[in-house]
């Protein structure tokens, strides 16, 4: 596989030169105030909007205010029938460059899917979170910033959008494809997150750090549901979602156990070439200076799934990271680490293996 094109081709130096010349930080470190956190709020009041049995699962529809721009959207999935406590986890979609939907990457809520494309794509086909519920979960699944619920409306194209816009709708219309509002939205979206990060640099903080802060709004709502234990609380995520459930457990302990598929690397192994695989959700500003990706990761248990055959990371950048993480967790032995044949997905086999993982650790 040829490697992709070098972002700083000619100035494949500069990673290092800064490693070496930026001044040290003072202070004692902190990854909150490095993300741009905002101050953690009280949990939200939550509006319980209906719920069906889908199969074997009771999933109701919740939402929520975290003080600006629309509601978030959510799902709550239970086994059928389930009146106990039960462990909980947070279900962490994908970017996937697809920001018309979230949650609904991961859940089957019993409504016909809008179009006849495939469903639960990078999913292996199968509603995640459901098959996580049936096995005696309370799951929560919300959409991030940005995605579903919290999506921008984005009615107009910025001037400095709009050619690059009109150029891809001409090609494509030329190609004889025929995109639907979803499609026009995602192409628009995925140009807009430059304009986010942008804006979020601006007013004191970073994508990521408006990301995570939703996900600890909602851990905050799954550990204060009824039937939930707020001392068994787990999270998953496949891509972009397994680099949210990473910075979740590093940031609120109550995280007990967290599984991520196919989303780490070391930082050094993807400056540069792999700059533009990943979006600003992986590339925070300011995150390299403070801790590599591998020493991010809090020393609970961890479940990391690589994809031996993954485009978006370098082969040598996993195997860096895999050494790295057997070495911080080799006091707890808190971690494991699985090499997957194939490429960037979270599969049904993937799936299994992870929710063994999770109740190991969360149902004992």
């Amino acid at each position: 596989m040829e490697d992709p094109a070098d972002a700083l081709e000619g100035f494949e130096d500069w990673p290092a030169f800064l490693g070496r010349e930026l001044p040290a930080r003072s202070g004692p470190p902190d990854l909150a105030a490095v993300l741009g956190l905002p101050r953690r709020p009280p949990p939200p009041r939550v509006h319980e909007e209906g719920s069906r049995r889908v199969g074997d699962v009771e999933v109701s529809a919740l939402s929520w205010d975290v003080g600006f721009g629309p509601r978030t959207r959510a799902f709550l999935l239970r086994p059928a029938g389930a009146d106990g406590v039960l462990p909980g986890v947070l279900g962490l979609h994908c970017h996937g460059g697809v920001k018309w939907t979230g949650a609904a990457k991961l859940v089957d809520d019993g409504t016909p899917p809008p179009d006849a494309a495939p469903r639960f794509p990078g999913y292996g086909g199968r509603a995640a979170a459901n098959a996580l519920a049936r096995r005696g979960f309370a799951v929560l699944v919300h959409d991030a910033f940005s995605w579903g619920s919290r999506r921008f409306p984005l009615t107009r194209p910025s001037p400095k959008w709009a050619p690059w816009l009109a150029a891809l709708a001409a090609d494509r219309a030329a190609r004889g494809v025929e995109d639907g509002p979803a499609q026009r939205y995602d192409a628009h979206a995925q140009l807009h997150e430059e304009t986010l990060a942008k804006a979020a640099g601006v007013l004191g903080t970073t994508f990521t750090g408006a990301v995570l802060h939703e996900d600890l709004v909602a851990l905050d709502v799954l550990a204060a549901r009824p039937g939930t234990d707020p001392h068994r609380l787990g999270a998953f995520g496949f891509s972009g979602g397994g680099g949210r459930a990473l910075l979740l457990a590093a940031l609120d302990e109550r995280v007990r156990a967290h599984v991520v598929a196919c989303m780490l690397s070391t930082t050094d192994a993807l400056v540069g070439r792999y700059l533009d695989t990943h979006s600003w959700l992986l590339h925070s500003p300011g995150l390299a200076r403070f801790a590599d990706l591998p020493d991010l990761t809090a020393r609970r248990p961890l479940l990391v799934q690589y994809a031996v055959d993954d485009p978006l990371f370098p082969p040598g950048g996993m195997r860096a990271a895999h050494e790295r993480l057997l070495a911080r967790h080799a006091a707890t032995g808190t971690y494991r680490g699985e090499q997957h044949p194939g490429g960037h997905r979270f599969d049904v086999a993937m799936q299994d293996r992870a929710w063994a993982f999770l109740e190991q650790h969360l149902t004992g």
